[in-house]
């Protein structure tokens, strides 16, 4: 294996939105440094289910919602 083609691997601190913090290991930025995070899984709606789902049919339910009224006349 060839040396030193791996990033550095130490100890971070992450502070999650409502304050709490943990360390962990990562490759971003140097010993020691914090890492503040804008959107935490905790609380934002992607991780934790709350994201409002639009689910109207398919193709087909949506033609018939929006055209369902037309009728052909002999």
């Amino acid at each position: 294996m060839k040396a030193d083609i791996h990033p550095d691997y130490h100890m971070i601190t992450v502070q999650m939105t409502d304050g709490t913090t943990f360390q962990t290991r990562s490759t971003w930025g140097k010993e020691g440094d914090k890492m503040a995070l804008d959107i935490d899984p905790k609380s934002h709606p992607a991780w934790i289910g709350g994201q409002r789902q639009l689910d109207q049919g398919g193709q087909v339910a949506r033609f018939n919602k929006r055209f369902g009224g037309l009728t052909l006349k002999k």
